[in-house]
């Protein structure tokens, strides 16, 4: 059982002994110290709550609009809800900040509040150590009676923001419907359970909902990758959809599976995006250095350009401001479209994956294989309690100085036609690997090989 406290904010496991889990009290010292922050930063304040659908939910949402409402905050609860909504619900609101209580991929028994800025964006690393600082501190001060916070509902945030989807030019909802197309949803019992049928009833689109109860029971492990995806795999096989669309608990990360029944892969979600957007656009695109190579040559092919930033939706979003980018994202499968808002959002890549299939009349596996072919690998080791980690990584990049290096973000190691990026987790105690090579096998090869060095490193 584990509490990650970092300045990406606090995630744990429900239950067990303060300090050592997500308990009521970790909760309610660490929504202290980002109420502290807010007030400090912005005096009177309105803060925006949300949460996805996993068992803990409610009683982590109660636990911080309290303890807001006690620090003399006003609250704007939308209850169930996913990431990409409560952060432009920050915007629509002029609010000062928003909390999302998720624990992205991770299993049921984790929960975990991530926190925003006044513009609808993850604080950034400097702000979240104050907010921690501040958590541990003792300069807490709740309200008296008469200035307690208010607390109010809102009941269309979902709504509206799915209307502001469809509202942006390159979505075309009437020609989708025109197509009669028909999908298959993942979502795992959580919030897109809700909100995906919710956007493709408003776009004609007739659906199969495998798991439409937001009840937080996750049928499998809840993160996007092939091996957790057996049923919609399935289901794509041997029926005719036109895809099949698979989500995480938040709804921030998007995947697809095509209309064989082939997966398409969070890789290829920005790519797919990309080459739409940038058809008739020359711009800027920027993913994360973990991310395939592809969306680099996409770019490149279609007259614009590309960066890569650090790991991190902070990162990445920092770099699309700096190079005024049409597009971003991470090969997790997040989109981050800055028209909308400058946030990963798995319902506005729907309906511009869902565009860019009716307007170029080609199927999603036809799409895919017009792309440049590479295969990711994604691994992990879990970390032993005290070890040196960023140690380890140095001893790492000293082995291979004569190569192509990066440590801008742990270890990126890169030869001709393949890549290993090495960097310890935010938000887990482990290291995760990434490695992209012309084959599945040989980037399988590679990090395995590179998960013995990092053993060997430690012993």
């Amino acid at each position: 059982m584990t509490l990650i406290k970092s300045i990406s904010g606090i995630r744990g496991t429900i239950g067990g002994k303060p300090g050592d889990n997500l308990t009521p009290l970790d909760v309610v010292k660490f929504a202290t110290g980002y109420g502290t922050w807010l007030i400090k930063r912005h005096g009177t304040c309105t803060v925006i709550i949300g949460r996805d659908a996993r068992p803990s939910g409610q009683m982590i949402e109660n636990l911080v609009v309290s303890t807001l409402q006690g620090l003399g905050i006003d609250v704007i609860n939308t209850g169930l809800s996913t990431t990409p909504t409560v952060e432009m619900l920050v915007l629509r609101y002029k609010a000062q900040g928003g909390i999302i209580l998720t624990a992205s991929h991770n299993p049921k028994q984790w929960n975990a509040l991530k926190l925003l800025n006044e513009k609808g964006e993850f604080v950034s690393g400097a702000d979240g150590a104050e907010i921690l600082t501040l958590a541990e501190s003792d300069e807490i001060t709740f309200a008296e009676v008469d200035s307690l916070g208010t607390v109010t509902e809102d009941k269309d945030g979902l709504d509206w923001h799915l209307d502001q989807i469809l509202a942006l030019d390159a979505v075309d909802a009437k020609l989708i419907a025109d197509q009669g197309f028909d999908v298959v949803i993942d979502a795992v019992n959580s919030s897109g359970s809700v909100a995906i049928p919710m956007l493709l009833d408003k776009m004609g689109v007739t659906y199969n909902n495998l798991y439409p109860e937001p009840s937080g029971q996750f049928p499998h492990n809840p993160e996007p990758l092939e091996e957790h995806l057996t049923e919609i795999i399935q289901e794509c096989a041997s029926r005719k959809y036109n895809m099949g669309i698979v989500v995480d608990p938040d709804v921030d990360r998007l995947a697809f599976v095509d209309e064989k029944g082939n997966i398409f892969g969070e890789e290829y979600t920005l790519v797919l995006v990309a080459d739409y957007l940038l058809e008739h656009t020359q711009s800027h695109v920027v993913s994360n250095m973990s991310s395939s190579k592809a969306l680099r040559d996409i770019a490149e092919s279609k007259g614009s350009t590309y960066s890569a930033s650090a790991v991190g939706e902070v990162n990445v979003v920092n770099e699309m401001k700096a190079t005024n980018s049409i597009l971003g994202g991470e090969g997790n499968g997040g989109i981050i479209l800055p028209e909308l808002h400058y946030g990963r959002d798995a319902l506005v890549g729907i309906a511009l994956a869902l565009t860019h299939l009716a307007k170029s009349g080609k199927t999603l596996s036809e799409l895919k294989a017009s792309y440049p072919q590479y295969y990711m690998g994604k691994q992990k080791i879990e970390l032993t309690p005290g070890l040196d980690v960023d140690a380890l990584l140095a001893s790492i990049a000293s082995q291979y100085k004569h190569e192509e290096l990066s440590t801008i973000d742990g270890v990126k190691i890169t030869w001709s036609d393949r890549w290993v990026h090495m960097r310890k987790s935010n938000t887990e105690p482990i290291i995760r690997i990434y490695t992209e090579a012309p084959s599945k096998e040989e980037a399988v090869e590679l990090g395995a090989r590179f998960i013995k060095e990092l053993e060997d490193f430690a012993k």
